[in-house]
């Protein structure tokens, strides 16, 4: 008998396969779900109660009974925008269809958001309390999609798509990430086309006026910005002078923190790796996102 069909006899494990049925680490040593869900197992457990409370009946009976438990809907949801996952995995990891999963991510990933939403704080009312802020964009991949306008009707050249990236050459959906001196997240802005320059952005969200008090940091897409940026080679020059040098060494040693905060956002790599669903749920997902990233830092955030 070979290997796939000893495998096929084994028992099965549930109907979620690999996955226990409860999330009981302590006893049974085997998964821990933070680098699978993004959250350790007491902030999941109470996401859950939060979401039941907002539920009018979830354990109520009546018709055919779900293909998930509330348990198991939540757990999948972060899953999928922890590890963005194909479907069809995520539907034989759990053991049920892909139609199922898509369904179980459309109802529960907006009840996560909502229930989490209080742990966003605001931005105005943080940067009365606040030294430096520190300023960077970051494109949130979308995969090619189709040109709104293949065949321009009055004879003009193609323009590129909106959200087409120069810069990354890629597609995608710029956003504006905002951190205090210690790379404490602040705000993740509302989402703009790719082809968004930093500075325009800036001007775009009014920072301006929301930061012409505390001092910003930010880099060179920010030129024509109030923001403190590095420094470019000068006219007729190859090198930086001395000054210039030391100038931006000064100022990417206080930029490192917006870079790192940028990464853990990223760490839900729904946001990374490549967004496969509709391109206008994006802004959605993103504010869900960012909830649940300040739900992972409330314990040690301001």
């Amino acid at each position: 008998m070979g290997v796939l069909g000893r495998v096929a006899q084994q028992p099965c494990l549930g109907r979620v396969g690999f996955l226990p049925q409860k999330l009981d680490h302590h006893r049974t040593g085997l998964l821990r779900y933070h680098s699978t869900t993004g959250l350790d197992p007491a902030r999941i457990r109470e996401l859950i109660a939060r979401i039941r409370q907002t539920l009018p009946d979830p354990d109520r009976r009546t018709g055919r009974p779900p293909a998930l438990s509330l348990y198991r809907s939540v757990l999948l949801t972060l899953v999928l925008l922890r590890q963005n996952l194909p479907q069809t995995l995520a539907a034989d990891l759990f053991g049920v269809s892909q139609p199922t999963v898509s369904r179980t991510l459309r109802r529960y990933a907006p009840l996560i958001g909502r229930v989490l939403r209080p742990h966003t704080p605001s931005l105005p009312d943080l940067l009365p309390r606040l030294s430096t802020v520190l300023l960077d964009g970051t494109l949130i991949p979308t995969g090619n999609r189709a040109h709104p306008d293949p065949h321009p009707t009055d004879g003009t050249r193609r323009r590129p798509h909106p959200n087409y990236n120069g810069k990354h050459r890629e597609q995608g959906l710029s956003v504006q990430i905002l951190t205090d001196h210690a790379g404490r997240l602040l705000a993740v802005l509302t989402p703009q086309p790719g082809s968004t320059h930093d500075s325009r952005a800036y001007h775009h969200h009014g920072l301006a006026d929301l930061l012409h008090t505390t001092p910003t940091i930010a880099d060179l897409g920010y030129q024509g910005t109030d923001a403190i940026i590095p420094r470019r080679k000068r006219p007729g020059h190859t090198h930086h002078t001395p000054a210039d040098q030391a100038w931006n060494t000064l100022i990417s040693r206080h930029r490192w923190p917006v870079e790192r905060a940028i990464a853990h956002l990223k760490n839900w790599k729904i946001l990374a790796t490549g967004y496969r669903a509709r391109l206008t749920e994006l802004p959605t997902i993103i504010r869900i996102v960012t909830n649940l990233e300040f739900y992972r830092l409330s314990q040690r955030h301001f």
